[in-house]
Parts: structure tokens; sequence; C-alpha cells
């Protein structure tokens, strides 16, 4: 099955649930980055189709595992810290967010597809994708806004260009997984289109000009390539050659995001202030040690919280060493801040055992190409959150839907064979 081969159920067995489920799945993977309602809707509809497939079939997907205790974890603990947070506006509405991401992981790690579902899933989030990239060119070159200010390359329902960069360099990671992985069964013509996918996006990304974001996803061509070649007994110093002549092309040609972070350097302000806004999350959670401030919260921390909680104290604020903003521009201090300690540790253990997923079950040479591109696009998705979050806000919204389908699919897949209840054309 090729990248282009989009498979629709016949009219006759459209109607069949698990049919629509695999639709919902596949549209929910298209409209991500593009429409917001489309999005809110389809993760609905998907959600009522597993449940009510799951229940009609008796099968969820085999016993409750350590894997399941830890996602359960992860959405209560949002509740836990909304029921518990120290300010009070949007905790309860956000929690939400982790339901939503975390139930995608749930679902699709036990859902049971076969690998032909996983790879039109696959299709059709590289497909949407472009769709939203080649959307957010047009709106940088023909929709000025109305307002004078410059205009950044963004995914419509994505939104910031820091954020849309987030979720591209996921989905280039995924592309890269998929070009690698098919290299040798492709048409030419196929292999082409991959290739030519797997440009756009990672072009794309210097056009964002995120910083943290371009350098993390030079890392992870690196080691998607090093790995390949490693599993396929193949000379891995090839990568790592082409990675000093890429390195090489950008400091020759040095696009604007070099000349940003150059700037930065002159001005004595490499991280552009985060480290005042990482002194206010810091504050909020030394007043909310365990629970923290509510998620979605953050931006309701302003200076005349922080000069409370300083004077309570017998402390003075130099306003200097703050800056109040609507998040933490850091994914630990941002979940530190709203989600307090709980959260904080809670969030560590699913990056630890998603760590150590990726490490036991590196596919063997002899793997199928979509259980490749499943672990490379988990691994990309991991690597973007841990590094991208130590300067970026991750993991939150599309970019988490995202990395959990990713995670789902890989957990399905690398789990041992169980009895599937897919109805197939």
């Amino acid at each position: 099955m090729r990248l282009l081969s989009f498979t629709i159920p016949r009219p006759a067995v459209f109607a069949k649930p698990a049919h629509l489920e695999i639709v919902a799945l596949c549209a929910f993977a298209f409209v991500l980055p593009q429409f917001e309602a489309p999005k809110n809707a389809l993760w609905l509809v998907y959600i009522v189709l597993w449940i009510s497939n799951r229940c009609h079939a008796r099968n969820f997907g085999g016993p409750w595992d350590t894997w399941d205790s830890l996602i359960f974890a992860w959405i209560s603990s949002g509740y836990v810290c909304a029921a518990f947070s120290g300010l009070h506006n949007a905790e309860w509405a956000s929690a939400a967010d982790v339901l939503r991401y975390g139930s995608v992981l749930w679902c699709v790690r036990r859902s049971g597809y076969k690998e032909e579902t996983f790879q039109q899933v696959i299709t059709w989030l590289l497909f949407g994708t472009l769709a939203a990239l080649l959307r957010g060119y047009y709106e940088l070159h023909f929709n000025p806004r109305a307002d004078g200010q410059r205009r950044y390359l963004g995914l419509n329902s994505v939104g910031h260009v820091n954020h849309s960069a987030i979720y591209l360099a996921i989905a280039l990671g995924v592309a890269v997984s998929s070009l690698l992985a098919w290299w040798r069964s492709d048409s030419n013509k196929t292999r082409t289109l991959r290739l030519g996918v797997s440009m756009a996006f990672g072009l794309s990304l210097f056009v964002m000009e995120s910083r943290a974001t371009v350098g993390v996803s030079f890392l992870l061509c690196i080691c998607l390539f090093t790995v390949f070649l490693w599993r396929g007994n193949a000379p891995i110093w090839k990568p790592l050659v082409g990675g000093i002549v890429v390195l090489l092309v950008i400091g020759l040609f040095r696009p604007e995001v070099v000349e940003k972070n150059s700037q930065r350097i002159k001005e004595d302000n490499l991280l552009a202030a985060r480290e005042n806004i990482w002194r206010t999350g810091f504050a909020a959670w030394r007043e909310f040690p365990a629970f923290g401030v509510g998620i979605g919260n953050y931006g309701k921390i302003d200076y005349e919280h922080l000069e409370q909680w300083k004077k309570s104290k017998g402390e003075t604020l130099d306003r200097s060493l703050v800056l109040p903003q609507s998040h933490a521009h850091s994914l630990y201090v941002n979940t530190l801040a709203e989600r307090g300690a709980t959260g904080l540790l809670v969030l560590l253990l699913v990056l630890g055992a998603w760590a150590r997923l990726l490490w036991k079950t590196v596919p063997s040479a002899s793997e199928s190409p979509i259980r490749w591109t499943f672990w490379g696009g988990s691994l990309s998705a991991w690597l973007v959150a841990v590094l991208v979050g130590l300067v970026n806000t991750t993991l939150h919204h599309e970019h988490a839907l995202i990395s959990m389908l990713l995670l789902g699919g890989w957990l399905s897949l690398s789990r041992p064979p169980l009895r599937n209840i897919e109805v197939r054309p």
C-alpha cells in the first residue's frame, strides 16, 4: 500500500460501526492541524464509536496493565490538581485537554488495529499536515495582518508559530521514518513523493524560525537515520557525515533562524527573557507546591499575585526579574506551576515509561515498514516533547494529540497479538 493509497470503505459496508470508527480516526488525523471545531467533533465521534464497538465485541484489548494505570493517573492528575488548585479560572475546562489526549492514547493503544489501518492513519496525518502547511503559506504571502504586524508561517488549528513548529517537527519525524522504512520497496515516484514531503516539512521549520525546534529536528533526523542504518547492518557514519554537510550549508547560507540566534547572543538575550518567565512559574509553585495554580491558569499569575506572595513571606518583589506570560515557555516549569509536584511527577513517569518502551522495542531489520514508521514517529514525538520542552511548552493540545496517536500506535503494534475486532472492507 503506497503513500497515496487512501482506503475508503465501499458503500455496502460503509455503515458498519468498525469502519466508521476507522474513518473517524483517519479524518481526525487529517483535520488535527487544520480546523478546531471538526477536530473536537471527530475526537468525540471516534471515542464514542470506539467504546460502542468494544462493548459490542466484549473486547477492550486485553487485561489491565501498567500502561493503563499510568494513563489513568495522568488523566486523573489533571482533575485532582484542578480540585486543589491555588487559583481559579480555567482549571476544570483545561483539564479536559489531558482527558482528550489521554483518551486517544488509551483507545489507540487498545484498538488492535491491523497494520493496514495504521498505515492509513499515517497517510492521512501526513497529508493533513501538508494541507495545513499550504494554507499557512497562503496566509503568509497573500493575507497580511490587519494591524500591519509581521505574519509568521503557522498551522491554522495549532496557532502560534512556536507551537506550529513543534507539531511540524513531530510530523517531520513521521515523514522521515516513512521515507526510510519504505525506501527499498517504493517505486521511484512514491519515493520522490515521500522525499518531497519530508523536505517541505524540514525547510518550513526554518521559515518558522523556532530555534529550539530546528535544532531538535536536526538531531532527531540524525537519530532516525543512524538507528535505521544500524538495525539494517549498514554503515552508520553516513548520517553523521550528512549532518556535518547540512551544518556547513546552514553556516554558509545563514538562514533567518541562524541570524535570529546570533542577534539574541549579541543582545545577551539568548533565552528571549525566558529566565524571567520561569521565575514567575517557580514563584507560583513555591506558593502552591503540591497541586499548582491549576491547568490553564498560568496566565492568571500577574504582578499583583507575585507581590502578594512575596509580601506574605516578608520579601520584596523585583519586577525586573519576573515576567508574567500566558504560559511558561517550558514543559517542566509550566507543569510545575500549573499542576505542582503531583503533576510533574506523573509527567516524568510517563516520559520515563515512554523512553523505556522505545529503548526496549527497537524494531529489527526484518520488521514491516509501518512498524518502523510508528517507532520512529514515537521517538520523534518523545524527543520533541522532552528537548524542545526545555524552552517551550510542549505536550498540549494538537502536538499532544499527534504525539499520543504515535505513542498509542506503537504501543499497539509492539504488543503481543490480540483477538482483533476490526471489520475489514
